[in-house]
């Protein structure tokens, strides 16, 4: 290719994009030249930690991968695929958009949910159901109330214009994400698995289309700048955040799921992270083949856009589609109906290079291997040590700890704490029963339920993390977030079939940080091959830091999980909420004295610097297989796992729906605070009826499983140890309207 001497990269100009300077002696070596401005500008985002997850790869290859529902296993596809019978499968993922919320809340968090859902469909699968993990720094600042409200209106506005139901999530509260909020979007759809579309280009000739909105200079570089850490300067990088149109992806699904109808598709992807050179640069790697693209055939917003513009830009709602030569005329008709763009601009050639023109000039030729993850993309093994914090936490004594002697008003202050209180405020602005899809919004249950339209069964799924446990113990910490998902999933009455993940950490560079990200794999892996649920995919996002006290640090790790399960008998979905007043309240699993990482220490005693909770994995693992068989054999009328804020956050999360209330009687041996407010895990709390009582206690006992009675559920009266703590009534009205008040005054 003829180059001139300005149209040749230096190594500044690499450094600037984002490349190390051996990486860019590396590309050099690939291409035996020095690359023009143009494809360092390609490679720049195509090696960012975002698209070749350069620092992470070497350890998500441990995750477990195979499982018996597996279809499409992680790596292979833009997401994962699990078999849910009746010839359909489930596709699932998690993604975060955490940079572009920190400076834009609104549209970051919209085209994030945008993003997840044309993962989805651009398989062939419709969604049917969203969630998002959403965390933001402390509530009493004016920055938080920002974000939060920025996002969560983003979410709103974008996905029930889109048409699909929120049916669950979760919003924690920590100083640490004051600077950097963490914005982590999952959607699920259903598919018929003889219809699966592939991202794979293949078959020399075929013609490639960019097809859905047109191309413009919004999200220009947004892989690299979502590759590095968030500062006083990020605010220039506002380009660098994509623009979301809800409405233009309802007709893109729409199209594309008339277009998966046809034998017209060869292959398809996303043009999500890296736009145009990431879609055109993978599909042609996993088909080894090439692709010749010319970039004046793109539709554009702006004129005069140049070539690595056109390449980089992330500009939403656009696929790229291989079609089979001939069947032009099918894409074209089908897209000219949905009134949407459908371009011709390149064709599949062998040889593996992309090549890439500007009205007739060659401006970059790139082997596509060199280029994608598990190719020729660096893979890196950091350094990581284990923090100091880590000694100091293991070394809290809960001895040391005195117990309040009003535990009452310790009770209702924990109900006011954002991380406990109601999220109402939140999931109101989300339309949740769009679609007629949703099967919890008049049943409350641990887990959200979509139903699977013409089948008798239902996909349970939700999204869980405590980042506080997993920052003072990555592996245990992770560990709890799968066993919550699995607890969750179970409780509603589903089977745990996989998980997707979100991985949100620190800068890699930083020893402690990559420490924490090598233990959270460590504890996920440990708990997925336990319940069986293998890994299908999902995202990492590093380079997520708050700035507290004039130094920088990392937010708390957080590896969100996110998990599928399959009801085979939509009729036995189980609820939480209490059915009767005098129904028996058991709790199933082991209670113990420990308050270690709960937000009564934490947040109502001050105490940050504890391990975290108690956690057995085989004894987690045996509570769920005792729910699964009381669930089934109708033994329990209600079941609810307890977490944050622990039993006494529970038993009144239980109580609202028909505001019941209870009566319990705690355990003589175990600290009174610790028994009702403290995080210990492997527990559920389920409530009885006279008439299977006698078949419940045979059941447990003979299966030398834990449980203890609690007590009775009332007419609406709380009483602990014969002690009156008010009504259910007042408490549901401070749980209600916490985060309301504080977001508005």
């Amino acid at each position: 290719m003829q180059q001139t001497k300005e149209q040749i990269a230096t190594v500044e100009q690499a450094v600037e994009l984002g490349l190390r300077e051996d990486e860019f002696e590396e590309i050099k070596e690939i291409l035996g030249r020095t690359p023009n401005f143009t494809e360092t500008a390609v490679y720049s985002v195509m090696w960012s930690e975002h698209c070749s997850y350069k620092n992470s790869i070497l350890w998500l290859k441990k995750l477990p991968k195979d499982g018996p529902h597996m279809l499409v296993k992680a790596g292979e596809e833009n997401a994962g695929i699990v078999d849910i019978g009746d010839g359909l499968g489930c596709v699932f993922k998690i993604e975060s958009h955490n940079h572009p919320s920190a400076l834009e809340p609104y549209q970051g968090a919209a085209t994030g949910v945008g993003g997840i859902n044309r993962d989805i469909f651009t398989m062939g699968a419709r969604p049917i159901a969203q969630m998002n993990s959403l965390r933001f720094g402390k509530l009493t600042e004016e920055r938080t109330k920002w974000l939060i409200k920025g996002v969560v209106k983003g979410i709103g506005d974008y996905g029930n214009a889109f048409g699909i139901p929120i049916v669950g999530g979760e919003v924690f509260f920590d100083a640490s994400f004051h600077t950097n909020p963490l914005v982590n979007a999952f959607s699920a759809g259903i598919i018929d698995t003889k219809k699966i579309i592939s991202a794979t280009s293949k078959g020399p000739g075929n013609p490639v289309f960019i097809v859905g909105s047109s191309t413009g200079k919004d999200g220009i570089a947004g892989a690299a700048f979502a590759s590095k850490d968030i500062t006083e300067e990020s605010a220039n990088d506002l380009p660098s955040v994509q623009v979301g149109d809800p409405f233009m992806e309802k007709l893109l699904l729409e199209a594309s799921m008339e277009l998966s109808e046809t034998d017209a598709i060869v292959g398809m992807q996303d043009m999500g992270a890296a736009g145009i050179t990431c879609s055109s640069c993978e599909m042609s790697a996993a088909g080894g083949v090439g692709m010749d693209i010319h970039l004046d055939k793109v539709p554009t917003r702006q004129k005069n856009m140049l070539p690595y513009e056109i390449l980089l830009s992330e500009s939403q709602e656009r696929m790229l589609v291989v079609v089979h030569k001939g069947k032009e005329d099918i894409v074209k008709k089908i897209f000219d109906k949905w009134d949407l763009h459908a371009e011709e601009i390149g064709v599949v050639t062998e040889g593996g290079r992309v090549r890439y023109y500007e009205n007739g000039i060659l401006v970059s030729d790139l082997p596509a291997e060199s280029l994608v993850l598990g190719g020729g993309a660096p893979q890196y093994e950091r350094e990581y040590s284990e923090p100091a914090y880590y000694a100091r936490y293991k070394s809290f004594d809960i001895n040391h700890v005195s117990q309040p002697a009003d535990l009452k008003k310790i009770a209702f202050d924990l109900l006011k704490e954002p991380n406990i209180a109601s999220k109402r405020w939140v999931y109101n602005q989300y339309d949740s029963m769009v679609g007629t899809c949703n099967m919890t919004t008049n049943r409350p249950s641990d887990a959200g339920i979509a139903l699977i339209k013409g089948s008798n069964k239902a996909l349970s799924m939700s999204v869980d993390c405590n980042s506080r446990y997993v920052h003072a113990d990555p592996e245990i910490g992770t560990m709890i977030a799968v066993a919550e998902a699995a607890r969750n999933v179970t409780c509603s009455g589903g089977e745990p079939s996989a998980v997707t993940n979100c991985l949100n950490f620190g800068n890699p560079y930083n020893p402690e940080s990559y420490w924490q990200f090598v233990g959270a794999i460590k504890g996920m892996s440990a708990a997925c091959l336990k319940f069986n649920t293998p890994v299908t995919g999902g995202n990492v996002s590093f380079y997520n830091q708050t700035v507290i006290d004039n130094k920088e640090e990392p937010v708390y790790p957080t590896p969100t999980i996110g998990m599928i399960g399959i009801l085979e008998d939509k009729n036995k979905i189980m609820t939480l909420d209490f059915k009767t007043k005098g129904d028996l309240i058991f709790v199933i699993g082991n209670c113990t004295d420990d308050i270690a990482s709960s937000e009564y220490l934490s947040s109502i005693l001050g105490i940050k610097e504890s391990p975290a909770p108690y956690f057995n994995l085989e004894e987690e693992y045996n509570t769920h297989q005792s729910i699964k068989h009381l669930i089934s054999n109708n033994l329990i009328n209600a079941a609810h796992d307890v977490s944050d804020g622990g039993l006494f956050t529970t038993l009144v999360e239980m109580s609202f729906p028909k505001e019941l209330g209870f009566d319990i009687e705690t355990d003589s041996e175990i600290r009174e605070d610790a028994f009702l407010f403290g995080e210990g895990q492997g527990r559920i709390v389920v409530t009885v009826d006279e008439d299977t009582e006698e078949e419940f206690i045979e059941y447990l006992a003979n299966s030398n499983q834990k449980f203890t009675l609690l007590g009775h559920v009332t007419k609406g009266k709380i009483q602990i140890d014969g002690q009156h703590y008010g009504f259910i009534k007042e408490a549901k009205d401070i749980y209600d309207n916490a985060i309301h008040q504080m977001i508005e005054n």
